[in-house]
């Protein structure tokens, strides 16, 4: 048997496609979302990926907080029932209670700052609502019941 070192049959022709040198955000208007496939392991987008890097540092910091407080109490069960000095009661009614509710508090608010940068980011406007008008209705309109207004 002969070893070939040579590849240059081998070669690969395709071409490689570029990105025409477009931003992030210009590339972001021209994706149809609905034509996209949406996985979680592997975001199809810059814009999926950065707001999938949010989400998951969320659930992160959420799990902990949450489960934190439990899973201590249960290794080091000393350490987190011994009362505090100055309320006088265990250490660990107050982590679950004021620690968790607190958190969720915190991190809803850190999640709608990052998603506004990320929107921000990737020139995505939201909506906002219809300003409200002050025509008056008609006196000789009908009602929605379809009678006559008295």
């Amino acid at each position: 048997m002969t070893a070939d070192t040579n590849h240059d049959s081998e070669r690969d022709t395709r071409e490689v496609a570029t990105d025409g040198g477009m931003s992030d955000v210009e590339r972001e208007k021209q994706i149809d979302y609905l034509d996209v496939e949406i996985n979680l392991l592997k975001p199809a987008t810059p814009f999926m990926r950065d707001h999938l890097k949010v989400i998951w540092l969320g659930f992160a910091v959420w799990a902990v907080t949450t489960f934190g407080p439990i899973t201590a109490t249960r290794i080091a069960p000393g350490a987190m029932t011994t009362e505090m000095p100055i309320l006088g009661f265990p250490f660990h009614y107050f982590s679950i209670a004021i620690v968790g509710p607190g958190a969720a508090l915190l991190l809803s608010v850190w999640y709608a700052r990052k998603r506004d940068q990320i929107d921000e980011k990737y020139g995505i406007e939201q909506p906002t609502a219809a300003p409200e008008t002050t025509d008056t209705v008609p006196d000789d309109a009908a009602a929605t019941d379809g009678g006559t207004q008295e």
